[in-house]
């Protein structure tokens, strides 16, 4: 639990020392937008999830007290895009070498939002009936996926 909280503050840390180094002297500046806020809305009693133009409500998903993602500038990037997808109700492909955080990274951000997010291990051995019953209980719970190794899938 320490070392998450750490972790975030030392984010927090690098993200003022950003804004001051921009000279962001106003919450309309895009150096202050393109960050991850939450606010309390009193009319509707939730929280909601700000980053740039995207808004979502926080889900409230308890996923443990555990570890958390290193944030970096490329990370809070990736939140950006994957943030604005939401936002127009479509998803996010993040594309890159192995090992580079991309499952990671979507995690982190649905731990974020208080979403549980599903990783699932494509094989060859998938089919549409299998997909199916995934897809099925995915919209019944409104939890994310993560596919992993989607190009092993086989289209016939």
């Amino acid at each position: 639990v320490l070392s998450a909280l750490i972790t975030i503050d030392v984010h927090a840390r690098d993200i003022v020392t950003g804004l001051i180094a921009a000279r962001c002297d106003s919450t309309a500046r895009f150096e202050w937008t393109k960050q991850l806020r939450y606010f309390w809305d009193e009319e509707l009693d939730t929280c909601v999830v700000k980053m740039s133009n995207a808004v979502c409500y926080y889900a409230y998903e308890y996923l443990g007290a555990d570890m958390r993602l290193v944030v970096t500038p490329l990370t809070d990037r990736c939140y950006l895009c994957l943030l604005g997808a939401v936002q127009l109700d479509l998803g996010g492909a993040p594309a890159g070498p192995a090992g580079t955080g991309k499952t990671e990274t979507t995690k982190d951000l649905a731990k974020a939002l208080g979403i549980q997010c599903v990783v699932f291990n494509c094989s060859e051995q998938m089919d549409f009936r299998m997909t199916g019953r995934f897809f099925a209980g995915l919209a019944q719970s409104g939890a994310w996926c993560c596919f992993d190794e989607f190009n092993r899938i086989d289209i016939e």
